[in-house]
């Protein structure tokens, strides 16, 4: 398999550190003014009732808009900067060879730092087998690449500040470590479709092209363009619905279905999330409006891992490669994870 660099666009008319210095300071200044901007929108220009539930619904959602959009520009391009040194190609060769904990360890670890979704969960699983990966190794890296992924990082990060986000990170990990193991341990690899395994050690040898710090930046940039314009409209009915739900939605009725009074409030929201299926972006927005209503932390993360790691469009899609017994078996051992992680972050964060 080739994998080649394509270069597009003229270079800068600015020099690179001139063209930064701007960058940067544009966005700085944005993202002073779009929390005042977005205040004096609702209330002094549309004259909108402060404490109303049209005006906090507006409110929300006139702020949330461009502080995920600036969050997404801005903290994404630097991302992908760094996580232009981790091609398929090298993510594969990392992990051939190891173990089964340290490669499920190390799989789950490059899933944070690959732009890999539910879409690409074929090529994946098959470039993975070419190289001759296990297949604990191969399901640790499936689970963690969209369920913990760059975007979701950055706008907990930007939004819930850092312990959120590690926390989100670690119980990531956990689960696709635990989640790649278990399978690794099982012995499923009957219910791979055979023209897979015939696949096994047919892949090429890569070629890699070295980039200047300029293409990389231009890279980059293109990459976060085409990443805000794709998952834009997901944004926006997110944070559509967050609206909805900060202004209109019961504290009450939140709390009886989700609250800590509620012993299967975690399970309630695992079922609602499996069909809800959206990327990470389009659901954090919702996570917001969710924690804003009394929400506990763990039962808001479980229905975020939810939508991102078992949802029906992942399954529909594994089934060109696997057979529903692996992906029953993926299903199961993911939400038994994901439902450990809601009940235990509901009773360490109070």
């Amino acid at each position: 398999m080739t994998t080649l660099a394509l270069v597009r666009g003229r270079r800068p008319h600015l020099p690179l550190p001139l063209l930064l210095t701007v960058a940067v300071t544009a966005w700085l200044v944005a993202w002073l003014v779009e929390a005042p901007l977005a205040g004096w929108i609702s209330f002094d220009l549309l004259r909108l009732e402060h404490g109303s539930q049209l005006g906090e619904a507006v409110a929300f959602f006139l702020l949330d808009v461009p502080k995920v959009l600036l969050l997404l520009l801005g903290i994404v391009t630097v991302v992908t900067l760094i996580r232009g040194f981790f091609s398929p190609e090298r993510v594969r060769a990392a992990l051939v060879g190891r173990g089964l904990m340290a490669g499920t360890v190390t799989a789950a670890s490059f899933g944070i730092v690959t732009p890999f979704c539910s879409c690409s969960a074929v090529p994946l699983f098959i470039g993975f087998v070419e190289a001759g990966i296990p297949l604990g190794v191969t399901f640790a890296f499936l689970i963690s690449s969209p369920m913990v992924n760059e975007v979701a990082l950055v706008l907990l990060w930007g939004l819930f500040g850092p312990w959120i986000a590690l926390l989100y990170m670690a119980c990531g990990l956990v689960v696709a470590i635990v989640g790649g193991l278990v399978i690794g341990r099982l012995g499923l690899e009957r219910y791979v479709e055979d023209y897979v395994w015939a696949m096994q050690g047919t892949a090429g040898p890569s070629i890699e092209i070295k980039l200047t710090a300029e293409q990389r930046l231009g890279d980059a940039w293109r990459y976060t363009r085409d990443l805000v314009r794709k998952i834009t409209p997901y944004l926006l009915v997110g944070i559509g619905i967050g609206a909805l739900i900060h202004g209109y939605a019961p504290t009450e009725l939140v709390a009886a279905i989700g609250g800590r009074s509620n012993p299967l409030a975690v399970p309630i929201v695992v079922l609602i999330a499996i069909p809800l299926y959206s990327n990470a972006a389009g659901t954090i927005p919702i996570v917001q409006a969710l924690l804003g209503k009394g929400m506990p932390l763990g039962t808001t993360l479980a229905f975020m891992m939810s939508i991102t790691a078992i949802s029906l469009p992942e399954f529909i899609i594994l089934r060109r490669v696997i057979r529903w017994q692996l992906i029953a078996v993926f299903a199961t051992v993911v939400t038994v994870g994901i439902l450990g992680v809601g009940y235990l972050f509901n009773v360490l964060v109070s």
